[in-house]
């Protein structure tokens, strides 16, 4: 089945480059010129993934993730400028899965792209490391759990709305409690070997895992930063 994008950029220039790139790639793009318009598209026809500009009239990027949220989740990658630090953590915060920034080579995002979507098809390919769970798509550790193949997480019977990278790094890390966890490996697990991202992508992804899990239980604490070395699951 051929993934359906949905790009969203006041750039006409980048929607029409971009859109022949990737349809020369085999994907099926659909594109808006605003994020007005990319909100009714994208919520009226969901998309695979979604490639959103941050700076865009009528309706930023970042205020557009924000509304897709309240209703539906689906990766999301942000094109940001150059100098958009403060836009890329708030991106993330929001649950944006990746960022890439402009100007960008179209053979890069278009390998961004491919490595968002095979996250998001991790959780319903076969997990062999579980063999020994009593159900090998759900993984229980204490208060926690992960139905692997619906993609539902659950904290003291509480469901958490979680992104497909949070869901793969929580994956990762509670897979073996107790086991640290490097950034390295954390990056490798949630967008493959292939694909350099910087240290403090993960770390703004695991602040808004914990603060997600917060707001259900103000004394969760079982996600454990080992300042240096990486983080954990505890063992509960």
């Amino acid at each position: 089945m051929t993934d359906r994008i949905a790009l969203v950029d006041d750039d006409q220039n980048i929607l029409t480059s971009v859109s022949i790139a990737l349809e020369d790639e085999g994907f099926d793009v659909v594109t808006y010129s605003d994020g007005e318009k990319g909100y009714d598209g994208i919520t009226g026809d969901t998309p695979d993934l979604a490639v959103l500009d941050i700076k865009m009239p009528r309706m930023d990027g970042l205020e557009l993730l924000k509304k897709l949220r309240e209703t539906i989740e689906i990766p999301v990658i942000f094109l940001t400028s150059k100098d958009d630090e403060v836009d890329e953590m708030l991106g993330l915060r929001l649950g944006a899965d990746d960022y890439i920034k402009k100007p960008f080579s179209q053979k890069l995002l278009i390998e961004r792209i491919r490595a968002v979507l095979r996250r998001a098809r991790v959780r319903s390919a076969n997990q062999s490391d579980l063999q020994s769970e009593e159900n090998k798509d759900v993984l229980k550790r204490g208060p926690l759990l992960l139905d692997l193949e619906r993609h539902f997480c659950t904290w003291k019977d509480n469901p958490v709305n979680l992104t497909v990278t949070e869901f793969l790094l929580l994956k990762e890390l509670s897979h073996r409690p107790g086991v640290v966890k490097s950034r390295n490996q954390l990056m490798d697990q949630a967008y493959g070997e292939d694909i350099y991202i910087d240290d403090r992508t993960v770390d703004s992804h695991i602040k808004r895992l914990r603060k997600k899990f917060k707001k259900i239980d103000d004394s969760f604490d079982a996600i454990e930063t080992l300042y240096g070395v990486g983080y954990r699951f505890k063992e509960i």
